[in-house]
């Protein structure tokens, strides 16, 4: 069984549904319900929203990953979203005075409301299918929900208005994460997700860290600072980085964070859904390490590996 943030009808719903799985679904009302349900082994794993590429990261599920049992991502979906105004059959658009909505659908629609809404009180809430679910009581206070066209449409509603998001080009990424521990083989367009933990707040300390993917050639293709929750100023960094964590400048990458941080989560490399290959440069393949260490073992006067 998989879990995913629901209820039926988000965006995760689609996205789940998107990977042709066989197995029974459970959705669950929070990203950091569905991630527990996999931490207790309630669901073989979990998919739940990680980045949009007009917010950013997903703060919940970040910090889900961040801390507690470690999980591991198997795989990602990308899902290009779209938005509509839904309400109940009979509802104009000039009637519409209070919206429901989730604070990234809010987020991603702003413009659109403030232009065609100006009077509109907009609450943000758990889940667009959710809100879609709400305005369909007959008794509910609101008179719209910005959702996606399954979500309105599943639960009775009309489209007051189709395609509202600011940007027709937004993606949002999710992941599958379970309890497994298993790396999927490499493929050669990869992504490998970790957390690293600052030692000691200092001049340069994100430096550091950075030079350990910079000097080895490895691209990162996301990095957000987090809040460990310890004390005020007191953060860690959450990063994607493109490749695996069997290439040699991957591995050689995360000894060097394991060197100089306090801690370091390494949360899975796993198929980039785009299948976007990275430009890796001289010095960085594989074979570049393998000469390099043999050149080395032979200053050393060491038997050649292999």
């Amino acid at each position: 069984m998989l879990g995913y943030f629901g209820p039926e009808g988000t965006f995760t719903h689609q996205a789940l549904l998107s990977l042709g799985v066989d197995s029974p679904t459970r959705p669950y009302p929070t990203v950091v319900a569905a991630i527990d349900a996999a931490r207790r082994g309630e669901v073989e794993a979990a998919l739940v929203p990680i980045e949009n590429s007009v917010e950013g990261g997903v703060s919940a599920t970040l910090d889900a990953l961040a801390t507690g049992e470690v999980l591991t991502i198997e795989r990602e979906v990308l899902l290009a979203v779209q938005f509509g105004l839904y309400v109940r059959p009979g509802t104009q658009l000039d009637d519409v005075r209070h919206v429901i909505t989730h604070p990234h659908a809010y987020a991603q629609t702003r413009g659109w409301v403030a232009e065609h809404l100006p009077l509109a009180q907009v609450t943000e809430g758990g889940s667009t299918a959710g809100a879609a679910q709400e305005v369909s009581r007959p008794d509910s206070r609101f008179d719209a929900a910005i959702c996606a066209a399954v979500a309105g449409q599943m639960y009775g509603l009309t489209a007051a208005a189709s395609d509202i998001a600011d940007n027709d080009t937004a993606i949002t990424r999710f992941v599958l994460v379970g309890r497994t521990g298993a790396v999927p083989p490499r493929t050669g367009a990869d992504k490998t997700t970790l957390v690293a933990y600052m030692r000691k707040d200092h001049p340069g300390a994100l430096l550091e860290i950075l030079e350990q993917f910079a000097g080895r050639g490895v691209n990162l293709s996301r990095i957000e600072s987090r809040p460990t929750k310890h004390r005020l100023g007191d953060y860690c960094f959450s990063i994607d980085a493109e490749g695996h964590v069997l290439d040699a400048r991957m591995g050689e990458a995360l000894m060097g964070l394991h060197r100089i941080c306090q801690d370091v989560v390494f949360l899975g490399s796993y198929p980039r859904a785009d299948r976007v290959e990275p430009k890796v440069p001289h010095g960085g393949r594989d074979t570049d390490y393998d000469r390099a260490a043999a050149w080395l073992a032979g200053l050393r006067g060491e038997a050649p590996r292999g």
